[in-house]
Order: structure tokens, then C-alpha cells, then sequence
């Protein structure tokens, strides 16, 4: 008697997107994400801006964060910094910025040159072990930022390639570049059930379509998402495990806690007053 065929297990669905946004937009920076929308839902991740400046140079003010870690990375141009130090640089195309505020700290920047200058920058929430620590700065240059395949790692690690910055939490943020018809697929570490993205630039499939702009939620679970580039692509990608905290907003601050985010803005005040006396700071 001839055997049954066996039976294929039935097609696994995507990851589902569960919401999607193209932000709001204010001259050169569109903010992608905040605490009061996608922020709550991919905490640690809780500010996304996507940067696209044309013009003249400029110098930004110094201005101050507590409770958060911010990460800049630049697709193209190039920016400059003033740190917690007061030590001054560039950082040009591919290069990451990682400031880890803690208790609280100041720095600066702008562009040195005129023409275009995009990229991201990410603020991370702090855990309660290291909201109220000290500040950490970071400066890499293109070259120092690992690569595996067409994923530059940002922090944390994939594959073959670990980021030199100390993850304050378990935390990956990938840049991506695909070309026309390039598939690649994202296998996220086990217990990194917070899944997003964001376009700089093409359209991709994943499977639902993004383009230039959008931002993406993907449904909490384990499981991978295959991008496809429908054309030329860039884009960034987080993955985390959950952040199991409160979101207690400053201006300039993400807490646990009222009393860490009280403790955060009495240092950020001593710290202003002592810049005042400085004459790095007039405010």
C-alpha cells in the first residue's frame, strides 16, 4: 500500500506591524517617536528624531539630560560636539555619537559645514541603576563601527559584530543599507520582544510597505522580519528586551521615578550654574 505524502507544517504568518507613524515634522527634524505615543509602547526606546538638514551651518545651544542615554548616528554630512568636557570635534557620515547622561550632564553641537547633513538621533531610557549614574561619552569614527553583511551595529550585537559600547540594558540598534530586490532578515536575541524601524530613505517591504519617513511598531514577540528593498533602502532598527519602569518626563529628562527625576534636575541646575560662571552658558 503506497504511503500518504507527508504533510507540510502551514506557512508561518510575518510579524505583524501593529502601528505605524510618519511623526511630526519641524524644519530639518521630523520626531518619529516620544514617551506620549510610541514611546510607551518600545520603552527602553523613547525619542526618535530623523534629521534632514540642507543649508548653512550652525551652532546648537548647550543644553542639559538627565535619566536617558542618547545615541546620534549620521548617514551623511557630518556634525560637531561639544562634550560634558568641554572637549570639541566632528563627527562625519557613519559615525555614533553615545552619551550617557545618568544623573545629569550638558553638551552641544551644530554643523561646521553647509550642505546636507541626515541621520538619527535615539534617547534610551536608563535603567534605575544607572538614571542617577555617571556621565559616559563616546565618540566613534565610521571605521570603528562593526559591520556584519549590510548591518552597521549601533550597540549591542549581531552575528559576527558587537558594538565597543557597554549596552545599559539588553538593547540592539542596527543601521541597515539593502540595494533594488536585496532581502535581509533580523533574527532578534532571545527575550527582545520590542521590535520597531524607521526608513531614511527607499521603500521597503517587511511585508507591508515603508517608505522614506515612516516608523514601524512590529507586534511583541520573538520571532524574525524579512525586509526586502523595493528599491535602494536605508534604515535603522531596535530591538530590546521590555523596560519594566515608569516614564517620569522633564524637558530634558526621562525618569523611573519622581524622586530620580527631582534628583536628575537639581544636578543639571548645579551644573548650569557652574557653566554660568564659567561664561559657557549666559541662561
Amino acid at each position: 500500500m503506497a504511503l500518504a505524502p507527508a504533510k507540510s507544517p502551514p506557512p508561518r504568518e510575518a510579524r505583524a506591524i501593529v502601528r505605524r507613524t510618519r511623526g511630526r515634522t519641524h524644519g530639518p527634524i521630523t520626531r518619529l517617536m516620544s514617551p506620549s505615543d510610541f514611546g510607551e509602547i518600545l520603552k527602553p526606546f523613547v525619542f526618535l528624531d530623523l534629521f534632514d538638514h540642507k543649508g548653512a551651518p550652525f551652532n546648537g545651544p548647550l543644553h542639559p539630560h538627565s535619566g536617558i542615554a542618547t545615541l546620534t548616528y549620521i548617514a551623511e554630512g557630518a556634525v560637531s560636539y561639544i562634550d560634558p568636557d568641554n572637549v570639541r570635534g566632528t563627527l562625519p557620515a557613519g559615525g555614533v555619537e553615545w552619551m550617557q547622561a545618568g544623573r545629569g550632564m550638558w553638551h552641544g553641537g551644530g554643523l561646521d559645514k553647509a550642505g546636507r547633513t541626515r541621520g538619527f538621533q535615539l534617547w534610551i531610557a536608563l535603567p534605575p541603576e544607572l538614571e542617577l549614574g555617571p556621565t559616559i561619552s563616546i565618540y566613534q569614527a565610521p571605521d570603528d563601527v562593526p559591520e556584519d553583511g549590510p548591518a552597521r551595529v549601533l550597540l549591542g550585537g549581531y552575528r559576527s559584530a558587537s558594538s565597543a559600547i557597554a549596552s545599559p540594558s539588553p538593547i540592539n540598534y542596527l543601521a541597515v543599507r539593502l540595494t533594488a530586490g536585496e532581502r535581509w532578515r533580523y533574527e532578534p536575541p532571545t527575550g527582545h520582544t520590542v521590535l520597531w524601524a524607521a526608513v531614511a530613505s527607499g521603500v521597503l517591504s517587511a511585508p507591508d510597505e515603508l517608505r522614506h519617513g515612516d516608523l514601524a511598531a512590529f507586534e511583541s514577540s520573538s520571532d524574525a522580519v524579512e525586509f526586502e528593498a523595493l528599491t535602494d533602502a536605508e534604515f535603522v532598527l531596535g530591538s530590546a528586551a521590555p523596560h519594566e519602569h515608569d516614564l517620569i518626563l522633564g524637558y530634558y529628562s526621562v525618569h523611573t521615578s519622581p524622586d530620580a527625576l527631582r534628583n536628575g534636575e537639581a544636578h543639571i541646575s548645579s551644573i548650569r550654574k557652574r557653566l554660568v560662571q564659567e561664561g559657557r552658558l549666559d541662561w
